[in-house]
């Protein structure tokens, strides 16, 4: 699994010209599924994500996770952050998973996500075309991928 974490403050999914989704003070977090994900990979990112210390304390200092400031997070799945560049110019996505397998995936790390952060996480919409809007604060842009866990 692969995700961009965004310290935003505004964030926003429209499909269809209406708005699904919108934050203020939180993360946007972009999620690539791939076959091998497993549970493991949801608890583990999902703990990262939420406790990632990358808000400012008083002091001005990233001391702070979006839990600890009880910031929200929008969480969107986009198939292409599993794409291979390796050959060509033209990306490959076989390394993404397909609905049936990442549908699921997706719901339970948004599951995960809601335990660890104890409220409801905002989602954009699976396989839909969706204009994603964010106010990149910092800017702060993070990239994990559940296999390198690094």
């Amino acid at each position: 699994m692969k995700i961009v974490i965004q310290r935003v403050s505004k964030s926003a999914v429209t499909i269809d010209n209406t708005i699904k989704s919108a934050i203020n003070v939180g993360l946007l977090v972009l999620i690539g599924i791939e076959d091998a994900d497993s549970e493991e990979d949801i608890k583990w990112l999902s703990n990262k994500i939420v406790n990632l210390r990358i808000f400012d304390d008083e002091n001005k200092i990233p001391n702070l996770s979006v839990k600890e400031i009880n910031g929200d997070i929008l969480l969107v799945s986009q198939f292409t952050l599993q794409a291979s560049t390796k050959k060509g110019n033209r990306p490959s996505y076989l390394k993404a998973s397909k609905a049936e397998i990442a549908i699921p995936v997706y719901e339970k790390m948004i599951r995960q996500l809601e335990i660890d952060l104890g409220k409801k996480i905002l989602t954009g919409e699976f396989g839909a075309d969706m204009k994603v809007e964010l106010v990149n604060d910092g800017p702060i842009t993070i990239v994990i991928d559940s296999k390198s866990r690094e």
